[in-house]
């Protein structure tokens, strides 16, 4: 015969044992799945691409690019790829790396800082959550020595 205090005592460890198994299970999904998925990163680059080409600050870096819609569909590949594998997910990027990509291009601070800006501004409308922007920029953000060539 079971005492109602054993009762209440069971209780509580089952419903601490569920919450720390589904407290487990949210931490241990991939920045990728937090994220939404490569269908989540193709529509964040899609809108951030948009949104740079409209950034007066920085578009010229860029305008080559989106003349030439080969050129823009193999952009965005690449860039979808390589937040896709820097977040944990399937996907492999195969594009240049950053330093080569860049290289003779002239990029300063406060344009990679407008990039920056531009990429929170799509994370922010699309309702990206504090911790994934923390951690994707935390990801993204090294690039910066190999992006940057002048203060």
């Amino acid at each position: 015969m079971r005492t109602p205090m054993f009762r209440v005592v069971l209780s509580v460890l089952l419903v601490v044992a569920t919450a720390s198994t589904s407290m487990a299970a949210t931490m241990q999904k991939s920045l990728y799945d937090r994220l939404g998925g490569k269908a989540a990163i193709v529509a964040v680059v899609n809108d951030f691409v948009a949104r740079v080409a409209a950034d007066k600050r920085i578009n010229s870096f860029f305008k080559a690019t989106a003349a030439d819609p080969k050129r823009l569909a193999a952009f965005k590949t690449n860039l979808v790829n390589q937040i896709c594998e820097a977040s944990g997910g399937p996907c492999k990027y195969t594009g240049k790396d950053m330093k080569t990509a860049h290289q003779g291009m002239g990029i300063s601070n406060a344009d990679f800082d407008a990039l920056v800006g531009d990429l929170v501004a799509t994370l922010n409308k699309f309702k990206v959550g504090a911790q994934e922007q923390k951690e994707l920029l935390g990801v993204l953000g090294p690039m910066r020595k190999d992006i940057v060539e002048k203060s």
